[in-house]
């Protein structure tokens, strides 16, 4: 039995992701405020090398969700700004592993909390048991998916 309750005008703004897409808007605008010029998809990029320094390419693919191509481009214009480098794997030569530099890490602390900022924001309002019930039903869905 069919378990979609959208109606129809709801469904696509819900599978497209528009409270994701105005918490991106946001936390642009609010970098853009602080000086900070960086997008948010290079951002991510940043948030995951922060949690685990030295990751490949591929392995930065699976944690945006990314495709090799848009990681490619994402990675390029990082070295641009002279946040990350790229250094040949020591056990495959054919593989890069990704790592910040010390301009990426001192822009860790600020970003964020800018990030922290704006989750805030956007929350205003929502209790906690309506978090966690959103994590929930959000990761089902993801696990449906994958």
């Amino acid at each position: 039995m069919p378990n979609n309750q959208f109606k129809k005008g709801e469904l696509y703004s819900f599978i497209t992701g528009k409270a994701s897409t105005a918490i991106a808007r946001r936390l642009q605008k609010n970098f853009k405020q602080a000086g900070i010029d960086i997008t948010i998809e290079q951002w991510s990029v940043l948030y995951h090398l922060w949690k685990e320094d030295g990751m490949s390419q591929q392995q930065l693919c699976d944690a945006t969700f990314r495709d090799k191509p848009s990681i490619t481009r994402l990675v390029d214009n990082l070295e641009k700004l002279k946040l990350v480098k790229r250094v040949p794997s020591k056990e495959d030569r054919r593989m890069n592993m990704v790592y910040l530099t010390k301009d990426a890490e001192q822009l860790q602390e600020q970003t964020m909390e800018l990030a922290n900022q704006t989750l805030n924001e956007a929350l205003e309002g929502v209790t906690h048991g309506q978090v966690e019930i959103a994590k929930e039903v959000l990761q089902m869905v993801y696990d449906n998916l994958k």
